[in-house]
């Protein structure tokens, strides 16, 4: 059984291919195919780290994750939300001179305090959460 399949470009000339004769009750259908990978459960073979409890390095520093800094929180009812300006003062929760939080994923995982480094913004870490308790955290 031959195919004549035309080729919209202008150089190219008409193409013959030719279908393998198959039986039919050999032959499956896309929606049977599909039907089988579907129940076929996927295997967590390949997903299983070589030892337990081990984790690969090389995957592990890949991973992106969001670093931020906070210097404190509020709560404010909406109506004050609304009747802020430019100029308006918002009090925070820390008081002046009390540690930042460096937050990872949004999980504090150490402390410090802001240092200016060639005119750009900086936190010298002055308590780091053990590396142990911050994978936990991550």
């Amino acid at each position: 059984m031959t195919e004549k399949i035309e080729n919209p470009t202008p150089e190219a000339k008409d193409v013959e291919v030719a279908a393998t004769a198959a039986p039919e009750a050999e032959q499956e259908t896309h929606e049977e195919v599909a039907a089988h990978a579907e129940d076929a459960e996927p295997s967590l073979e390949g997903f299983k780290p070589t030892m337990p409890g081990s984790i690969n390095p090389e995957v592990l520093q890949n991973i992106v994750v969001n670093l931020s800094i906070e210097v404190g929180r509020a709560q404010i009812k909406i109506k004050d939300l609304m009747r802020l300006t430019q100029g308006s003062v918002v009090e925070l929760d820390r008081i002046a001179g009390e540690p930042l939080d460096l937050l990872v994923n949004n999980s504090v995982v150490a402390q410090g305090e802001i240092v200016l480094v060639n005119d750009r913004y900086g936190v010298r870490l002055t308590r780091v959460v053990p590396s142990s308790e911050r994978l936990k955290l991550i």
